[in-house]
């Protein structure tokens, strides 16, 4: 994983981790947790657009009464992952509505601004919590809290810093892959090889119904959200049903 997000940030970005020794266990899904540290990673690029330094950290925190608060959880310990870069920045009035469904500052086009609702999300249905502390002109560092779990669960292991998923049963199903940008859809299409499936993938929405129409087997379809070409992810999801009723189409959308 260090490497495919190396790759997709790019050679102008330097990107160093900083993993606690000891860190504690969180029972979340291992999917969504790459996901959301996947999309920080590129959210803090698209933040950079003439180079800059990325900063992925792990740490074991405690949180008392007064710093819980500023997460809305209960005093406790937690498993604090951060991502920080030197990027522009946001305004605080950006800050109080990163949150919310829809808001963007991004150009038409560039994204719909689910991507950080989504992580919210995510932490909050893990017990978590998500903060954002960022200053114009300097960069931007955003940090998800998960609770410690103590037991035994399937876990999400560190390797030289970053997470990777344990080792699991390899599935059969073939998954089909949307998106218009090539290194995130590599990175996407490996992580999902990895895991054992087969992956086919489409740079647009037209190229993906071409395939949808095929005899190709397809169980899962995963598209981005700002296709170019006249046919945005979501038509192509409405469309894949229309030739594929039973077919499973989850949309993912790129952050702020």
């Amino acid at each position: 994983m260090d490497e495919l997000i190396r790759r997709t940030v790019g050679p102008a970005i330097d990107m160093q981790v900083v993993a606690s020794r000891g860190l504690w266990s969180t029972l979340v899904d291992p999917h969504q947790l790459e996901n959301s540290l996947l999309n920080l990673c590129l959210n803090a690029r698209d933040a950079m657009p003439d180079g800059g330094r990325l900063l992925i950290q792990t740490a074991n925190r405690h949180l008392n009464a007064s710093a819980a608060t500023q997460y809305e959880l209960p005093p406790g310990r937690y498993v604090e992952l951060s991502v920080t870069d030197t990027g522009t920045g946001m305004a605080k009035e950006v800050i109080d509505r990163a949150f919310d469904p829809f808001f963007t500052t991004k150009p038409t086009g560039m994204g719909t601004g689910l991507g950080l609702s989504m992580i919210y999300g995510f932490a909050r249905q893990s017990g978590g919590g998500v903060r954002i502390g960022s200053t114009l002109g300097e960069g931007s560092r955003i940090c998800i809290l998960l609770p410690m779990h103590e037991g035994d669960a399937e876990s999400v292991a560190l390797d030289d810093g970053l997470l990777t998923i344990a080792p699991q049963s390899a599935g059969d199903e073939t998954i089909l892959v949307v998106d218009d940008e090539p290194a995130v859809r590599l990175l996407i299409a490996e992580l999902l090889e990895d895991l054992g499936y087969a992956v086919l993938q489409a740079e647009r929405g037209a190229d993906a119904l071409v395939v949808l129409q095929s005899k190709a087997a397809i169980d899962l379809l995963i598209t981005d959200v700002g296709l170019p070409g006249g046919m945005n992810g979501r038509q192509v999801a409405d469309a894949a049903r229309e030739v594929r009723p039973d077919l499973k189409s989850p949309v993912r959308d790129r952050l702020r």
